[in-house]
């Protein structure tokens, strides 16, 4: 059998299986700050619309930049999204489920340069290419059923 050589053995087929089905655990996705402190965040605040920060037991802080961004995306505009949180968040950033995206870092003087870089990207029209909101009284994308 072809697959015996490759160490296939049929009385126990899924020993030593490598396979691609599922997907990966969402726990190695996570930025440290998040790992280091997850199920452990005592409270957050608002800042300012869009922009969130989260406060861990351990004292540590967590900030997020929520940004509105189209329900579909080119892949253009999600090598941006990526490229901004190379820049400014060790590569690390995240959807919603209503679609709007989230940088986040872990100190306060990450923030305002991370924020006046989103602001600064604009379509040809002069629209934000990522509009920071969607927190507290603010709008986020609308997301309806179909």
């Amino acid at each position: 059998m072809a697959f015996v050589s490759s160490g296939y053995d049929p009385e126990n087929p899924l020993q030593d299986r490598i396979t691609d089905i599922g997907n990966h655990y969402y726990g190695e996705f996570l930025p440290p700050v998040i790992k280091n402190n997850f199920g452990q965040w005592l409270w957050h605040e608002i800042l300012e619309p869009g922009i969130l920060m989260h406060k861990a037991e351990s004292g540590d802080e967590v900030y997020t930049i929520r940004c509105g961004t189209p329900r579909l995306a080119s892949v253009e505009h999600v090598r941006e999204i990526c490229d901004i949180a190379d820049k400014h968040c060790e590569g690390c950033v995240r959807w919603t489920t209503r679609s709007n995206v989230e940088f986040m870092v872990d100190s306060k003087g990450k923030v305002e340069p991370l924020k006046q870089d989103l602001l600064s990207r604009k379509h040809s029209k002069g629209s934000y290419k990522f509009p920071i909101g969607g927190t507290g009284a603010g709008l986020t994308n609308i997301v309806h059923t179909q």
